[in-house]
């Protein structure tokens, strides 16, 4: 077990160094597309690092670090996301956002950190594996059509083709404990479609509604109409949200207003149904309104496709975790109806997208992950930096354990 011993050795001389570059990101949040600020942070540590890297996607960045042990043409492929959210932090800690309304509220300072911390990891120990290992730091996530799509398109991995075995990703989960980590073979997550619709109405007197054209009215028999295709129309077994967050009509108390503006997303599991329910969807946002004598103008945003984790290498994967960690702490977890854009990757490559546990009460409540108060418990980055690199090495063909 002298490469289990290896990698828990300098994970924990990798720690604090780690744990001091997410705090340093954490402060220096950047929304989708615009984290020059970021990259140039990351290619100054991997300056330091000697790990050679190239930029992609504009405010991208992939590095590479070579096997020593033997010729291979073997690539896996490990992504961070690296961009924020537009949340104004409500945390008091040393290292809350600088700036006001960008905050890491989803844990990408988190999962960026523990790349750089990996490439370390896997740089001192390069004379063990063979094979060429890509580090991707990728922008803009959190934005649709999302930063993976940029990557792909760049041809970035087009040289490599069918030598690219794996593509690994995580994400920090807060329903799991410290020292867990979850894995879901096959579909895992969900994808993701925008609206944005605009019910114009005709304002008037709450005294008088039979005067006015009531767009508040309209929009919510709109959204209460809309559930109906996932209640009814969508069979049972394939996992479907529709949700609308946003409702704005400005109107007052006595007050009909001129028009309302709603956004909400559809999700779903499977692509046909994700194909109908669109259609469905837009039909009834295009046509109800009209029934009242509103006008509507809608926008659709597609988004992503659902996340598929490979099951073969899910469960190879699966197996090498429980040598690093142990049987108790990889978890089986169920599918999450959230969206990512690592889905793009899952389509294209052997891939699996896992999850790493942050939560521990002790230390501080734990809020959910887009939350103002997201915070996670740092110790997590041992769990995660050994997990990731033991992963790779032995998907890489290393079997003296």
């Amino acid at each position: 077990m002298s490469l289990v011993n290896d990698i828990r050795k300098l994970a924990d001389l990798h720690f604090n160094d780690t744990v001091r570059r997410r705090q340093e990101l954490h402060k220096h949040p950047e929304l989708s597309f615009q984290e020059y600020q970021t990259a140039a942070y990351i290619k100054a540590v991997l300056d330091k690092l000697a790990i050679p890297y190239i930029s992609v996607a504009e405010t991208g960045v992939v590095a590479s670090v070579e096997g020593k042990k033997s010729s291979s043409n073997d690539v896996i492929v490990l992504r961070a996301d690296i961009d924020a959210l537009p949340i104004q932090e409500l945390n008091e800690v040393p290292y809350r956002s600088d700036y006001d309304g960008v905050m890491h509220a989803c844990g990408h300072d988190f999962h960026t950190s523990n790349l750089l911390g990996v490439a370390a990891i896997l740089q001192e120990l390069e004379h063990l594996f063979s094979g060429k290992i890509l580090f991707l730091f990728q922008p803009a996530e959190e934005r649709i059509p999302g930063g993976a799509q940029e990557v792909l398109r760049s041809g970035i991995f087009d040289e490599y083709g069918d030598r690219i075995k794996a593509v690994l990703g995580l994400h920090v989960s807060p329903q799991l404990d410290v020292g867990d980590v979850g894995i879901c073979p096959g579909k895992f997550m969900a994808s993701s479609d925008e609206f944005y619709v605009r019910i114009k109405g005709k304002g008037g007197h709450a005294a008088e509604p039979h005067r006015a054209i009531d767009p508040i009215y309209i929009g919510t028999q709109l959204v209460s109409s809309l559930q109906h295709i996932v209640s009814r129309r969508s069979n049972p077994a394939v996992p479907s949200v529709l949700t609308f967050g946003h409702f704005i009509g400005n109107g007052a108390v006595n007050v009909i207003p001129d028009e309302v503006y709603m956004e909400g997303t559809f999700r779903t599991m499977d692509e046909q149904w994700r194909k109908e329910a669109l259609e469905q969807i837009e039909y009834l946002i295009r046509e109800m309104p009209k029934s009242f004598g509103a006008e509507v103008e809608l926008t659709v945003k597609n988004g992503y496709p659902f996340l598929y984790n490979n099951p073969s290498l899910s469960q190879d994967i699966r197996d090498y975790m429980t040598e690093i960690l142990s049987v108790e702490n990889v978890k089986d977890v169920g599918i999450w109806m959230a969206a990512e854009d690592f889905a793009y990757y899952s389509h294209r490559f052997p891939s699996l997208f896992f999850l790493v546990g942050i939560r521990n009460e002790n230390h501080h409540l734990q809020y959910g992950l887009h939350n103002a108060r997201f915070n996670l418990d740092e110790n997590s980055f041992r769990t995660s930096m050994q997990a990731m690199a033991y992963t790779t090495i032995r998907l890489l063909g290393y079997d003296d354990v």
